[in-house]
């Protein structure tokens, strides 16, 4: 992989992990900032239980990004960035394009899944 790629896939990474620690911060404190008592009914309650309860499962899912994004930012140092985990092919670039944090290339990622989907119906 190029220099000139590897340092935009770099800034990506530290930019989405930035944004997502940002994003983590600023859901806690507005959390923190609702009371049940401002809430003047039932209903509002509930919508607000709601609301927080969405926000922080978007929260947890973004935060499992974080040791991926990690692990990318390690292979960039390591000059290891780009091969897959598994096969240790290429990963496309494409992909890479789509999810800076790819550790698997498309086809171990099509075969991790299906695997799990295999596992989960049984």
């Amino acid at each position: 992989m190029k220099k000139k790629d590897l340092d935009r896939f770099k800034e990506r990474l530290l930019n989405q992990k930035q944004q997502i620690l940002h994003s983590s911060e600023k859901i806690r404190a507005e959390q923190m900032n609702i009371e049940r008592e401002d809430l003047p009914d039932e209903i509002d309650q509930a919508s607000s239980e709601l609301s927080k309860s969405l926000m922080l499962r978007l929260n947890d899912r973004e935060r499992a990004i974080l040791p991926k994004i990690e692990r990318a930012l390690e292979k960039i140092g390591r000059g290891e960035y780009g091969i897959c985990e598994n096969c240790e092919s290429e990963i496309g670039l494409s992909r890479l394009e789509v999810r800076p944090f790819a550790l698997l290339c498309i086809k171990c990622k099509e075969e991790e899944e299906h695997k799990e989907k295999l596992y989960a119906n049984s």
